[in-house]
């Protein structure tokens, strides 16, 4: 009706508004509802409402009359046919200005209706509504619920079709779909990883052919497209544009390059090795110099940035230097890789004194750190990446890292005391949050190191000065009842597991170096209480036999130093663990057919084989360290009666041909026996009673034959 034409003063135009709104509320039919409908949408339209207006708008007709108009199939007369839906969406589209609204199941439920306006031949016409749904879908994204609702229902493959096919508002899709995988990434790969791996191929083969600033570009879009999953290097078409986008790399990094064009690639290059390793690196001269150069700017970058420190400087490039630790990381494990290594030896040599150039600079730059600096997450990725290079390198910047030290065990403390907010860097594909590698556990990635310099003498010193022996086993506490957490669930060998392996080997070169340690700091007593209550708890798990052997030892070593200790005296889990180490020590050796003869041979028990590698030195410890506390334990050779090892042992030096047992094994045997055999009468007649004195003159156990012999 002429009355309600919209005037072209603004204060007027929300008068007609409301009476718009009003006629739209009292509406007698369609017609009347239409004209009213038609000024409230071009006012939407024009951009000139504010939210209170928007929500008036809402409240005047609610849900139910956007439905209608999106089901309606009979256009007015004279008007395209998609006439009402592209009002229903439009009035969506204000809708969705407000957050609150945009989560609003009614919407939500509009997601199938928004997918195909996408997929559907775009005309000139219907550019107005796909920007609609581009609206809807923006303010969904950013909603708790949308998200999860936009890859349930589809989205991700509407968006993915929408920017390959590169019709109107493609560019929105391709944002929208950043915004998607920066949510919910590993829920898209999963839901939709073909078409996502189809606009990956796009965008690869774009950054491949592509000479001009649009290259550069796209080493920033890349990163959300590569997922952390091993799906690219398992599909041909994930091999295909991983080669691609090494292509790509390598013509960028080879050429000479401004701060800002090489950044993203650097950046790039880094995301591909948290994804892939190397394994997107191809073998051969091109990729072994592609790998060297990679590095190579890595270390040239934290050298620059690091070596003298602008406060200002450093904050802008704390992203790149991250990407260039991932790099480093690499370069270290390529440094040491033995099978199949993509490095050359020189260019290994040559790596690793440019590496140690730059570890000096990060150990400059961690010196340079205040107190309040501590929590900042940059921190926390350059003493991870200085824990990898301790962990493999222990000759070199000796000096260097023991005084920095106290920093590093100051730091590990107050990160593990009390925690850290979870500061993750502005991008987080650059940050890997696998197992226990949260921001406070940066003592996982020191326990390597920690562990090569507790076997000297001036590191090892420094480190029990700052504390860190208490720390470690505080830390070794936790680390268990997270473990006891996973145990029930049987998950694969996790970093939690790695840790405790790795402080228990710390503990065992304290114990050797420095007994006085354990007897003196009250700690190793909450220690020894702990192993005795878990061995029991890990042996019968399959698959934690090298957690057990380390659990095992560490207890019998500490056993020798700390007998005196009440947790040790007749307690029934001391009972309990030394009933545990028995077990574990005694099975681990068995008698074995030769092939093509009728003799028995000694050899590894199934069950420890696979392991062996990883147990054989702690075995033969755990045996020296047993023999050790016999003397110091009545219940101990009761305990190996009970066990019936000393039949067994007889029974398996008596079966195998003397020939197939080596030195080592028969020392570690007699070492023990000889201490039974002098502690316990009971046990003296088992050996002699299982013809011991025979089978200790076959295999020249003289220590045992004198002992046995001796009245």
């Amino acid at each position: 009706p002429p009355s309600l034409a919209m005037a072209s003063d603004p204060a007027d135009g929300h008068a007609t508004l409301k009476r718009c709104l009003g006629v739209l509320r009292d509406a007698r039919n369609d017609s009347e509802q239409f004209a009213a409908l038609l000024l409230v949408t071009k006012a939407v339209k024009a951009g000139e409402l504010d939210a209170k207006t928007r929500r008036q708008i809402f409240d005047a007709i609610g849900f139910t009359f956007p439905n209608r108009l999106l089901t309606s199939r009979q256009p007015p007369a004279g008007c395209p046919e998609h006439t009402f839906r592209a009002l229903g969406l439009t009035l969506l589209a204000c809708f969705c200005t407000d957050p609150e609204l945009a989560g609003h199941s009614q919407i939500l439920n509009k997601i199938p209706t928004f997918n195909d306006i996408l997929v559907s031949p775009c005309n000139p016409d219907s550019t107005s509504m796909i920007d609609d749904v581009y609206q809807c879908l923006s303010a969904v994204v950013a909603t708790t619920r949308g998200p999860r609702e936009l890859v349930t229902k589809g989205t991700v493959s509407a968006l993915c079709q929408a920017y390959l096919n590169g019709s109107y508002g493609s560019d929105r899709a391709l944002t929208l779909l950043l915004g998607l995988l920066a949510v919910a990434e590993a829920r898209c790969w999963q839901r939709d990883a073909p078409h996502l791996l189809a606009v990956l191929s796009k965008l690869s083969n774009d950054f491949l052919m592509t000479e001009d600033m649009t290259k550069f570009e796209l080493c920033d879009v890349l990163p959300h497209f590569i997922p952390l999953s091993p799906l690219l290097t398992q599909d041909s078409q994930g091999c295909k544009c991983l080669h691609r986008l090494y292509k790509g790399l390598a013509n960028i990094l080879s050429s000479k390059l401004s701060q800002s064009q090489r950044d993203p690639a650097l950046k790039l290059a880094a995301c591909l090795v948290q994804a892939c390793g190397s394994e997107w690196i191809p073998a051969g001269s091109a990729g072994s110099k592609f790998l060297a150069l990679l590095v190579n700017l890595a270390c040239v970058e934290v050298r620059l940035t690091l070596e003298e420190p602008d406060p200002l400087e450093v904050e802008g490039k704390k992203e790149v230097v991250t990407a260039c630790y991932i790099l480093i990381e690499m370069g270290i494990q390529e440094c040491l890789r033995e099978e199949k290594p993509l490095l050359e030896e020189m260019q290994k040599v040559q790596l690793m004194r440019i590496m140690e150039e730059a570890f000096g600079a990060v150990i400059f730059y961690l010196r340079q750190v205040k107190q309040e600096e501590l929590q900042d997450p940059f921190i926390f990725a350059s003493v991870r990446i200085l824990g990898a290079w301790m962990a493999e390198e222990t000759s070199s910047l000796k000096q260097e890292i023991c005084e920095l030290l106290p920093f590093l065990v100051h730091y590990a403390k107050k990160l593990f005391k009390e925690g850290s907010p979870a500061a993750s860097l502005p991008q987080p594909e650059l940050v890997s949050t696998e197992g226990s590698g949260l921001p406070q556990d940066a003592l996982r990635f020191l326990l390597p190191g920690f562990c090569h310099l507790t076997a000297e003498d001036r590191p090892r010193d420094i480190l029990i000065s700052e504390g860190a022996p208490a720390l470690l086993c505080e830390y070794f506490l936790h680390q268990w009842e997270v473990l006891t957490s996973q145990l029930e669930s049987s998950t694969p060998l996790t970093s939690t597991e790695m840790s405790l392996q790795t402080a228990c080997g710390i503990f065992l070169n304290l114990v050797v170096t420095a007994p006085d340690l354990i007897r003196r700091e009250k700690t190793f007593s909450s220690l020894m209480e702990l192993l005795l209550k878990s061995l029991p708890l890990l042996l019968p798990q399959k698959d934690h036999l090298v957690l057990a052997a380390n659990v095992a030892t560490l207890g019998l070593m500490m056993a020798r130093i700390l007998a005196s200790s009440a947790v040790l005296q007749e307690t029934q889990s001391a009972k309990d663990f030394f009933g545990a180490a028995i077990c574990f020590l005694s099975q681990a050796h068995t008698a074995q057919a030769v092939p093509g003869s009728e003799a028995l041979a000694a050899a590894v028990s199934p069950a420890y084989a696979s392991a062996w590698a990883d147990v054989r030195e702690l075995w033969f410890l755990g045996m020296q360290a047993l023999a050790g506390c016999v003397p110091l334990f009545p219940c101990l050779p009761q305990a190996v009666l009970q066990a019936r090892w000393l039949e067994s042992l007889s029974e398996f030096l008596t079966r195998v041909a003397p020939a197939s047992v080596d030195f080592e094994l028969i020392a570690a045997f007699q070492g023990v026996l000889v201490e039974l055999a002098r502690a316990s009468q009971p046990c003296r007649d088992a050996i002699l009673s299982h013809h011991g004195g025979e089978w200790a003159n076959l295999y020249g156990m003289a220590a045992l034959e004198q002992c046995l012999s001796e009245q």
